[in-house]
């Protein structure tokens, strides 16, 4: 009876908003409020458009969704929005379950995951389940009714035998879905990944990719609207419509409407319960075209709603509130544009329909110029995948090409992000990224600090949010924006000082469905506190401190999550590279080859699943050295003969065992062992990093002995070769730690498409030392994008800098490219220099520049050659 009592009580110290959406309709959240109160808690129920009731009353907010007026007002009070499943989750555990597990923020963009794995290396599951995990989903260890994915690579496992032969609702996909959600930091269509007959794996590389529309730029793509919606003009009669009820608006005079659109404009506004004014003081929606003027500045200091026609338009079209944040052209434009967008021009390639629309209003927005098609000119080309004669052509020309992650975040953050950020050039092989145009919000804490600073000398406490978003920041994922919540600001005269002491989100109609009056919530109880920590408290207005405590808390929360998730982003491949080939090298192979058979259908607890990855994480020393290995005879052949052969495998299994990692990418490589000194790429690139350098005899060793020796007992020792090469392996590591990657920096390399060796290869090695290499197949292009990386250029390299070079051989076939080039060279005021390809590797091995003299083809050398 005890046991019953506490499950009965196990909401009394909470008290939830219930918002009302198109997803949960007033009866669901009326059911939903009698589950809830039988449970001992209190709820009030908020029905859109009435005024939203005070936040301060409330434990949690329960919603669909983030489109409700006092989300961000939420987030900064650390007050937790949760999904209705939060509800039966918290029964079916007996305490209150993690809220940020059923967050239905999209920047939490796999909040609606819950993951179990297959028969994938433990590497694979671990970065799997900590990304997810770090994205708002869920991992359960066995097979369950709350399962959506299963990760498996065929579908031969016992789980997706369980899930075939019982017909579950649950799709099984490829552990590279997740390596490029993760990638992209957006959740893309499962599709092309889905077992047994997954796209990816069976399209060909020149198969079109289909074309993908977004709903999140629907009604989104222009800032500047010159009609009312379709709806109202042509609806006879005028559909019925509250959005603005109790809401009061008003037009700024920068919109620059005639008289005849703005009274349409107003009469629509009454007509869905709203009313006019022009003061900004008594308005709650505040309408402009610019980020500039008296008027913004002071709705935006005093949390007004702050959109544009667009804005409103949209909420007219739809009869619903939406936040101006959450689409880009939503919010007023800046006419000056983002620092350092002027002048470039960027052309979009496989974007269609209103996302293509979007973009090119986005691409002006920045104060960019897009054009219709693509010359050499050309500065950037935003592409929504990579196939396309677009593409090729800019990549030949030595355009930036990126997707439009970089165009969106980079006006969400108000600068120019690197192109180099792999989140930019990353095209998963079968997808239209089309689909998630459109999902960037933007970021009122970087609004505030360039457009609407505070007066005030006296900041109140950094958002515990903004705390949370600079960890992020760090990551190679989407990052969350936040909204600062500005304390009372003193105007200056000149700005019409302005004294508006209401409360912002004033008391709504108590639709409790108890009669008793509100109580303050008392101290959570010990469940709560147990599974929740300090993530309810509201901060005082008068002091900081529980604000950071609470912030704290909710950092100790997810920090091994966090931890977990960063640890194994990192790792070369992202988290499917034991995935994709037997052969990889940083494959782990599962050790625990005892498969469970039977479906439970019980959720494991939180701490079933926290014992269960320590578990994991105990099974594996740490790992000592990252070791990358070339010409090592044990393990070099065809690729298929190594795959079907495990010999390779189980040596990386127990060098791993010891507590050595076996790496294929030079730069995450503490370590280098080759047999001798070689002009691979693996040992020309990892030079550059400056790693110890050790004989292949070690791996012998430490095989045979079965225990991690010291490396500084096998330096690699090759003085023949070091003559042969003219340089020393010692010096050679010294100055790449002086050089730190930039040794190349400022020189613009081409090479031709059939040199020995390979394009990927040189380009590989030129990148690594800071240059750029580009393709050239014989076409004279230039742009100016390629002086703006010569301004950042140290000045020991200006000399070579009126060079370029072109990597090529004595072969008549690349005789015949030559002219071109000099073609090329002289368009742009440079010197030609047409090298062979040791030039570029005798610099890369000796981490020192070269002239190219003695490297240098020139047409009297291929008359002797020829002879």
């Amino acid at each position: 009876m005890a046991g019953r009592d506490a499950d009965f009580q196990l909401f009394d110290q909470c008290k939830v908003c219930i918002v009302c959406s198109k997803d949960l309709d007033p009866d669901s959240a009326h059911q939903l409020a009698s589950t809830f109160e039988a449970h001992g808690g209190e709820t009030v129920i908020y029905e859109p458009p009435a005024s939203f009731p005070p936040l301060e009353e409330f434990t949690h907010l329960i919603s669909y969704t983030v489109d409700f007026p006092s989300f961000d007002a939420a987030n900064d009070a650390l007050i937790p929005v949760v999904k209705p499943q939060w509800v039966q989750a918290s029964l079916a555990k007996k305490k209150l379950a993690n809220p940020r597990q059923y967050n239905p923020d999209p920047r939490l963009f796999l909040n609606d995951v819950v993951v179990t794995c297959g028969d994938i290396p433990e590497g694979d599951k671990d970065a799997i389940i900590g990304g997810v995990l770090a994205k708002g989903g869920l991992y359960s260890p066995r097979v369950t009714g709350l399962v959506t994915h299963l990760v498996d690579l065929t579908m031969d496992s016992d789980k997706a035998r369980l899930i075939t032969a019982r017909k579950l609702n649950i799709k099984i996909v490829l552990p590279h879905w997740f390596d490029d959600c993760l990638k992209l930091g957006k959740r893309i269509d499962e599709r092309p990944y889905t077992l047994p007959h997954p796209e990816i794996l069976r399209a060909g590389p020149d198969a079109p990719v289909r074309s993908s529309e977004s709903r999140d730029v629907v009604g989104a793509s222009t800032p500047e609207p010159t009609k009312l919606p379709t709806s109202i003009l042509t609806s006879q009669p005028r559909p019925k419509l509250d959005v603005f009820q109790g809401k009061t608006i008003m037009l700024a005079q920068d919109l620059g409407i005639g008289t005849h659109l703005s009274n349409s404009i107003i009469e629509v506004i009454k007509d869905a319960g709203g009313s006019m004014t022009t003061e900004i003081s008594q308005a709650d929606i505040y309408v402009c075209r610019y980020r500039e003027g008296v008027g913004y500045r002071l709705a935006s200091k005093y949390n007004k709603e702050v959109g544009n026609l667009a804005w409103l338009y949209h909420m007219i079209t739809y009869n619903a509130w939406t936040s101006p944040l959450r689409r880009m052209l939503h919010y007023p434009t800046s006419r000056s544009g983002i620092p350092g967008f002027k002048g470039l021009k960027i052309s979009l390639s496989n974007y269609v329909g209103e996302a293509r629309s979007y973009l090119e209003n986005l691409i002006a927005a920045t104060g960019a110029e897009c054009t219709k098609t693509l010359k050499q000119e050309n500065t950037h080309l935003v592409t929504a995948h990579g196939n396309s004669e677009k593409c090729a052509a800019a990549k030949e020309w030595g355009l930036h090409v990126v997707n439009h992650l970089w165009l969106e975040e980079s006006y969400a953050r108000w600068k120019m992000l690197p192109v180099s950020d792999p989140r930019y050039t990353h095209f998963p092989k079968r997808t239209n990224l089309g689909e998630v145009v459109g999902q960037t919000r933007l970021d009122k804490a970087i609004l505030e600090s360039l457009f609407f600073p505070s007066d005030t000398a006296a900041q109140s406490a950094e958002s515990p949010r903004r705390v949370m978003q600079k960890r992020d920041e760090n990551t190679a994922t989407d990052k969350p924006s936040t909204t600062m919540r500005s304390s009372p600001v003193k105007v200056t005269q000149a700005e019409h000082e302005v004294s508006d002491t209401r409360d912002a989100t004033p008391r709504a109609a108590n639709k409790s469905r108890k009669s008793s009056d509100y109580k303050k919530p008392q101290t959570p109880a010990r469940a709560r506190l147990e599974s929740e920590g300090k993530e309810n408290q509201t901060p005082s207005s008068t002091s900081s401190r529980k604000s950071k405590e609470a912030a704290f808390s909710r950092l100790q929360e997810l920090a091994p999550d966090i931890a977990l998730y960063e640890k194994e982003k990192k790792r070369v491949g992202g988290v499917v590279y034991g995935g994709r080939r037997k052969s990889d090298e940083d494959r782990v192979a599962l050790t625990n080859t005892k498969k469970r058979r039977s479906m439970e259908p019980q959720e494991e607890s939180d701490e079933e699943i926290a014992t269960d990855a320590k578990r994991q994480k105990k099974s594996k020393p740490p790992i000592a050295m990252h070791l990358l290995i070339t010409g090592y005879q044990r393990w070099v052949g065809n690729l298929r003969k190594e795959d079907a052969d495990k010999s390779a495998n189980d040596d990386k299994r127990q060098l791993r065992d010891l507590g050595i990692m076996v790496v294929q990418d030079a730069r995450r490589c503490t370590h280098l062992a080759a047999p001798s000194i070689l002009r691979t790429p693996k040992f020309v690139n990892a030079l550059a990093y400056g790693p110890v350098i050790i004989n292949v005899d070690f791996i012998e060793e430490c095989l045979t002995k079965d225990e991690l020796l010291n490396p500084d007992d096998f330096p690699l020792m090759d003085t023949a070769a070091e003559k042969k090469f003219g340089f020393s392996l010692e010096e050679a590591r010294a100055n790449a730690r002086k050089n730190k990657n930039r040794l190349l920096q400022g020189y613009q390399i081409y090479c031709v498409e059939t040199i020995r060796g390979g394009f990927d290869a040189f380009k590989s090695i030129v990148d690594i030392n800071g240059g750029i290499c580009t393709l050239f197949r014989g076409r004279v292009s230039y742009h100016s994008q390629r002086e703006e990386s010569e301004d950042d250029s140290s000045s020991e390299s200006d000399s070579n800098r009126k060079e370029i070079y072109l990597l090529s051989s004595v072969s008549p076939d690349h005789q015949k490219l030559w002219p071109r080039f000099q073609q090329l060279a002289h368009s742009m005021s440079k010197t030609p220099r047409i090298v062979r390809v040791d030039w570029l590797l005798d610099i890369a091995m000796s981490q020192e520049l070269r002239r190219a003299d003695e490297y240098e083809l020139k047409e009297g050398m291929m008359d002797q050659a020829d002879n």
